[in-house]
């Protein structure tokens, strides 16, 4: 009951949580032992809407043929079950021989709403659409002049959440959690569409990565780091994302990631691995910015052969810092204005060229070269 109190506490006023240790978290790697990954139905898809503290975010993120990068987003937050904000999100980056500064737009949603079933979302000049089939979002906006978004995004392989549900939980008593953290992802995808900006009509056919998450809990007391891969080549996705929670929870790594190839997912689970091989310490800050990465899968596939899978390299030049306090939508801002400790940053990156990845499957060897999108997430020491 003390540590139920406390935890209270540090959820009313956002301060730092007191000690709980490793058992106070039960992370889906539990889960993944016995099941290593589901395949994402229809019901997996549909908006939670939490009523207490928390940030629900659907991204998808695009590799254009073009050479762009690009993401839209949809931000849903409840502050302490007092208020609820909706935000639009876009960035753009262009080819690197274009020397063309990236476009970043964030603009909150007024009148959101939901369907029924908690599957499609709307707000004045915004409308995400998930189809009868669930297999693919159309996904419209023009609430910045700037990021007129017409984009369709079709599954071309199997959806995935690791274990049974893609969710680690929070909490001293495992019946009772007090937070949670869920990832579900289509990583393989078509993309058709644009993103208008003042300039130029940017087409952004190509491939693409959806992720539907859910930090059902202050997003500082859920995760002190974050590490992230989208690999996007003409057959094959690797997709990762590790968070190191605070010390309130052991300083506790857990991964989620998985394979694809052909259409088909190769493996998925928990026992991936994310390196920063190379760091510099940021001169602004102190974080250590990565220079270099290390992604490894590792798992099975359906019929039983071993997986392993490595991407590593350098990440070249810079796409963008982004000084969280800075840039982002204020009220989540609110969730860690005043942490001591708490400075976020996100580093992003596309190395060029691009990078191979190399996978093995039982005897079979398969390198290919394909697109990266890697950002390192720095919320507290």
């Amino acid at each position: 009951m003390m540590n139920w109190a406390k935890q209270q506490l540090a959820h009313a006023t956002g301060t730092q949580e007191p000690i709980y240790g490793p058992q106070a978290i039960q992370s889906v790697a539990e889960q993944a032992k016995t099941t290593p990954y589901s395949e994402v139905t229809k019901s997996d898809l549909k908006w939670v809407t939490m009523t207490s503290t928390s940030v629900e975010t659907q991204t998808w993120y695009l590799t254009a043929d073009s050479g762009h990068i690009g993401m839209a987003q949809i931000i849903y937050s409840n502050v302490a079950g007092i208020r609820t904000n909706c935000q639009f999100n876009t960035k753009i980056f262009y080819p690197e021989a274009e020397n063309v500064p990236h476009v970043w737009s964030s603009d909150p949603l007024s009148n959101h709403a939901f369907d029924a079933e908690k599957l499609c979302f709307r707000a004045d000049q915004v409308l995400v659409m998930l189809n009868d089939a669930a297999d693919s979002y159309t996904i419209e906006s023009d609430v910045n002049p700037n990021s007129v978004v017409k984009l369709t995004f079709t599954r071309t392989s199997p959806g995935f959440q690791v274990g049974k549900n893609g969710t680690s939980y929070f909490g001293t008593d495992p019946e009772e959690p007090w937070g949670s953290v869920r990832h579900v992802f289509w990583p393989k995808n078509k993309v058709e569409g644009s993103i208008t900006t003042k300039a130029s009509k940017i087409d952004f056919k190509g491939q693409g990565f959806f992720i539907h998450a859910l930090q059902g809990m202050k997003p500082h007391h859920a995760a002190a780091r974050w590490k992230f891969a989208n690999f996007q080549s003409p057959k094959i996705s690797a997709v990762m994302i590790e968070y190191t929670t605070p010390p309130s929870y052991g300083s506790t790594v857990v991964n989620v990631g998985g394979l694809t190839r052909d259409g088909e997912i190769i493996c998925a689970g928990s026992s991936n691995t994310a390196t920063h091989t190379i760091t510099k310490e940021d001169e602004e800050n102190d974080w250590p910015e990565p220079q270099a990465i290390k992604f490894e899968w590792s798992g099975i596939t359906k019929d039983g052969k071993s997986v392993t899978a490595v991407l590593e390299g350098p990440l070249g030049k810079r796409l963008d810092k982004v000084d969280v306090m800075a840039e982002v939508p204020s009220f989540v801002k609110s969730f860690v204005g005043g942490v001591v400790g708490t400075v976020p940053y996100i580093y992003q990156y596309s190395p060029r060229p691009n990078l191979k990845l190399k996978i093995k499957i039982a005897e079979e060897e398969v390198e290919e070269e394909g697109v990266l999108l890697s950002e390192a997430v720095f919320v507290s020491a």
